[in-house]
């Protein structure tokens, strides 16, 4: 019987954002963002749970090796975001581009992370929750 198992990892990181499009007016901006749209920006300490699923190796009993997947975390999501401004230190969300969202977080996330992972195993989900009544969560739909 080969079974499909799901294994999630959480990693933590903090970081500043502010909710803007440079194009828009500071009232159109306000109307649409709200308090995030502050020039001062704010921050969270963020939680990103990525969710992997596979086959368990029959010697392991892994779906995956935690050591590359803590250091596939490590290097796309906790070093990139982690004491950062998004706006300013991540190029992905630099003024004019993607507005870092939680769910653009995950989208970003997603796509660098499933790009790393090993033959047998693939991304299943990634939740980034900015606190905790707030979370965006990606699955992979179109």
């Amino acid at each position: 019987l080969v079974s499909t198992v799901r294994l999630t990892r959480i990693v933590q990181f903090s970081a500043a954002h502010r909710y803007y499009r440079p194009e828009w007016s500071v009232e159109r901006n306000t109307e649409v963002f709200g308090a995030c749209a502050s020039p001062h920006g704010h921050g969270h300490t963020y939680q990103c749970h990525v969710t992997v699923k596979g086959t368990p190796d029959p010697l392991t009993g892994m779906v995956i090796d935690l050591t590359l997947l803590d250091r596939v975390l490590s290097e796309e999501v906790v070093q990139r975001f982690d004491h950062r401004n998004l706006n300013h230190d991540v190029p992905e969300f630099a003024p004019g581009k993607a507005v870092p969202t939680g769910e653009a977080l995950c989208l970003d996330v997603w796509t660098r992370v499933a790009a790393r992972l090993p033959a047998g195993c693939s991304l299943d989900a990634v939740r980034v929750q900015e606190e905790p009544a707030l979370f965006a969560e990606y699955r992979g739909e179109p």
